[in-house]
């Protein structure tokens, strides 16, 4: 795509999110199966120009840090920092990989140890944490091989797909990650 990326690793770049990168947005965020998978509010249409609205909310935000997710130089996923919470040291992550040629092949690991990394190297946050359907395993064997633990379940918690699911909470403390992990990749 020619965008220059910030974090390199063997499979993917995290890079900033380029214009080029709306309409496969687009076209993850219509995904049923994929936005299910990811939580939250129930799937929904979204248009091309409410997609660009988020791409560009995305890109102005200076509190959150996202990053588009490349592979083969093709955009893949996002992924990201939110709730960050400065005085606590702790910040949330995000993650997805829209496009189904990469699901159970690593990417989504690597993109998350490239951004765990980002976020206890560059950002000073002591604690990650995430939530996850506890339905979604190919998420929860991503998360647990980057040293993510279980901290929490809210049993039948979030309405999704027809059923309730419980909501495991995850997460992942800076000294626990760098014991398990040297760092992977630093700037391009």
């Amino acid at each position: 795509m020619g965008c220059i990326a910030m974090l390199v690793g063997k499979l993917v770049r995290l890079r900033a999110f380029t214009e080029a990168d709306i309409p496969r947005l687009t076209e993850f965020k219509n995904d049923v199966e994929f936005e299910l998978l990811g939580g939250g509010d129930p799937p929904r249409p979204r248009s091309h120009e409410v997609v660009r609205k988020f791409f560009e909310e995305q890109a102005n935000n200076k509190e959150s840090p996202n990053f588009a997710i490349e592979a083969d130089g093709v955009f893949i996923g996002d992924c990201g920092l939110h709730h960050v919470d400065r005085r606590n040291g702790t910040a949330a992550v995000g993650i997805g990989i829209g496009d189904r040629a990469y699901w159970g092949r690593g990417y989504g690991r690597e993109a998350l140890t490239l951004l765990v990394d980002y976020g206890f190297r560059m950002q000073n946050f002591r604690k990650l944490w995430l939530d996850v359907h506890h339905s979604n395993e190919r998420a929860l064997r991503c998360y647990r091989a980057v040293g993510f633990v279980e901290e929490g379940r809210q049993r039948e918690h979030t309405w999704s797909g027809g059923r309730y699911e419980d909501t495991i909470l995850m997460g992942l403390f800076r000294a626990d990650f760098q014991a398990a992990f040297q760092a992977p990749a630093g700037p391009a």
